[in-house]
């Protein structure tokens, strides 16, 4: 053998015995030899990958840090969309969606769930094919994320290459990429030391440790990774279970997590639940609640989704940590749909981990109802851990005889009246556009991410804009020059070119995020997307009456009458025309002709390898009528089987579901 074919070998055995210590250092919490004799192992390796450069491969261990900062992250389309989780907040909530579960599944025996406590990160997808990391995506909208691979691959616990053999040829893993409190404190004693920046809370760090455009900023923050789920997989099967899956990631070299088991009743459910609670500040990690996954697959395929959460899962979160503080003061916020809010202006105080000084209180009802007035000593707690709110007021604390909090007559922002129609909790301004607030919140929500995501354009310079009366409605952001954004304080010459390129790319959207970026009342993403597959063209939406829109799922009276409403009033019409008038388009979708609707009323489920991406196979059935979704049922018409079909096709085949392979969907089609 030559010295390179001994280099090669050598470089290999280094490899592989690197990993299997790193699984036993970061996945099995059981290492079995020191620090220094791994670093040893890892000077070996680079200084043979130093003399043999073009042995170098993508996986080595000594890969994880390297390469150029980044400009901007790419963006990622998730194959599988990363879906958020329903919650509960109490034993009874749990219990509902565990009756619910039941009843979907016709089952009266208990449900076996899959349990773990729910971190306190950022959810990332890791894609590997061939058993090599390939990419890395943040969960972003769900639909679509950023590309983080470069930084992911700083993660020590991360495998760069899959143990084992067994693993599918595309398996594309998820989970919470997290910095442990320990790693957390480190990082802020050591900013405190340098006069740097500290993060507020191990959440924050996280999420600002994985965006950074420069990976080896991120190779020297604590980070780590446990995984949780699953997103696309082909060329291979898991096991039957959750819980077997997950195990399998474990033996692959991921790092799962340890708190994870698996419970048959709702007793042992809220007996985990109360330990973990109990354990929850002495665990290595922030958690804020807990996961509970039905365990079987068949039944987590038979129970489905919803538009954004899986129906087969639930997070109980922990109980909101309170504090004591007092009102400052209540103010009036006016909202994007002119919708008056009270604002209580808190004396700033530690909640959960960030600083509070102000907390909604939603409408005037609830501020009667809990009696809130000026200089009240109240408690103030996160709901969820997200959102701060007024729980309740100590009315034996307070001073004298404050009066109650009244409702203005007048919008604290243009002085129109504020009107609260009958039946309705929420006072709106009347003033609509015209109302600088209003302005403000439309064109905010217009340039946010998930509606035209026109970066740069901030919340402070929106304010900015529309305080100087530059811009009179959403259209405008579009006229002003580089030299108008430029002159702004705290933009010039590179700033305001960036940002006149976004608004030129922006331009070009989608009939779905045009029609959410308007600000429809209660038109959220789902529905705006209905909307842009049901009518195609904006048009027919513009015309659309009752009748029309009760035909498309999630759209009731209520919402209706609101689309109809917006698209009547000639003020926003006008608007609308003057967005298309400076450029803003979509790639037109013809609607398909009634004839051509062969598949009406027919359900297909796709499941396996297939010679096509399965997206372009669905856009094509549901051109022709059908509806495609994503588990078989008895209302199932047709299931469309790749090669390595699984638990879809046993199951379609036990319930005498037509199964169908590329040629016989070709036949099915050609005999209509």
């Amino acid at each position: 053998m030559n010295r390179f074919g001994s280099a090669q070998e050598r470089i290999q055995q280094l490899r592989d015995e690197i990993d299997r210590h790193n699984q036993l250092y970061y996945v099995l919490d059981d290492p079995q030899i020191p620090d220094s004799e791994y670093d040893r192992l890892l000077r070996e390796l680079q200084g043979l990958e130093a003399e043999h450069p073009e042995l170098i491969t993508p996986d080595s261990p000594t890969q994880r840090v390297g390469g150029t900062p980044l400009k901007a992250f790419n963006q990622v389309q998730h194959r599988l969309p990363m879906l958020s989780l329903d919650n509960a907040f109490s034993e009874e909530e749990f219990a509902s969606f565990a009756r619910r579960v039941k009843e979907r599944l016709g089952s009266d025996s208990e449900i076996r769930f899959c349990v773990e406590p729910k971190l306190d990160g950022l959810a990332v997808s890791l894609r590997y094919e061939v058993g090599i990391l390939v990419q890395a995506a943040t969960r972003g909208d769900g639909s679509q994320g950023e590309d983080v691979t470069h930084n992911v691959r700083t993660i020590p616990s991360i495998p760069l290459r899959l143990l084992g053999e067994d693993w599918p040829q595309i398996l594309e893993v998820r989970g919470e990429v997290f910095m442990p409190k320990a790693g957390f404190e480190r990082f802020n004693q050591q900013a405190r030391r340098l006069g740097e920046k500290e993060f507020v809370n191990p959440r924050n760090a996280a999420a600002g440790s994985l965006r950074q455009l420069d990976p080896q900023i991120t190779a020297t923050r604590p980070l780590d990774m446990f995984c949780y789920g699953f997103g696309e997989i082909e060329g291979g099967n898991l096991a039957q279970s959750h819980s077997a899956s997950i195990g399998r990631l474990k033996q692959w070299g991921l790092r799962t997590s340890p708190e994870l088991k698996t419970l048959t009743n709702l007793e042992q459910c809220a007996s985990y639940f109360e330990q973990i609670a109990a354990r929850r500040d002495g665990l290595k990690y922030d958690i804020d609640g807990v996961v509970f996954k039905v365990d079987s697959l068949a039944d987590q395929e038979q129970l489905g989704f919803v538009a954004r959460s899986p129906r087969w899962a639930i997070a109980r979160k922990f109980p909101a940590q309170e504090e004591l503080t007092t009102v400052e003061s209540i103010e009036f916020q006016v909202g994007r749909t002119g919708a008056i809010t009270p604002v209580a202006r808190l004396k700033p105080v530690f909640v959960g981990g960030v600083t509070v000084s102000n907390a909604t209180l939603h409408n005037m009802d609830e501020v009667a109802k809990k009696d809130i007035r000026v200089g009240d000593t109240v408690f103030v707690r996160r709901a969820g851990d997200v959102i701060p709110e007024v729980v309740r007021v100590l009315v034996e604390r307070r001073a004298g005889d404050v009066a109650p909090v009244q409702l203005p007559a007048h919008c604290p922002e243009c002085n129109s009246d504020i009107i609260k129609p009958e039946g309705e909790a929420v006072a709106r301004c009347s003033g609509g556009l015209y109302c600088s607030a209003q302005r403000k919140q439309a064109i905010k929500h217009f340039a946010s991410r998930r509606a035209m995501d026109i970066e740069g354009l901030g919340d402070k310079l929106v304010d900015v804009i529309v305080d100087n009366g530059m811009v009179q409605d959403l259209a405008g952001i579009y006229s002003l020059s580089h030299a108008q954004y430029a002159g702004l304080e705290r933009m010039g010459d590179k700033s305001a070119e960036n940002l006149i390129q976004a608004l030129e790319k922006s331009k070009h959207t989608t009939l779905a995020r045009f029609l959410y970026a308007l600000g429809i009342r209660e038109v959220g993403e789902v529905t705006a997307a209905a909307l842009a597959s049901h009518f195609c063209k904006l048009e027919a939406v513009k015309q659309a009456e009752s009748n029309d829109l009760s035909t498309i799922e999630g759209i009731g009276p209520i919402m209706a009458e609101h689309i109809i409403a917006f698209f009547r009033q000639s003020h926003n019409l006008e608007v609308i025309q003057k967005l298309l008038d400076v450029g803003v388009h979509w790639d037109e979708v013809e609607a398909p002709a009634v004839e051509t609707q062969i598949l009406s009323g027919k359900s297909f489920v796709i499941t396996g390898t297939l010679s096509r991406p399965r997206s372009e196979i669905k856009d094509e059935l549901q051109a022709m009528g059908a509806k495609v979704v994503g588990s078989v049922s008895k209302k199932t018409d047709y299931l469309l089987a790749g090669s390595d079909a699984g638990s879809k096709l046993a199951k379609a085949q036990g319930l005498g579901i037509t199964v169908l392979d590329e040629d016989g969907l070709r036949w099915l089609l050609d005999s209509f």
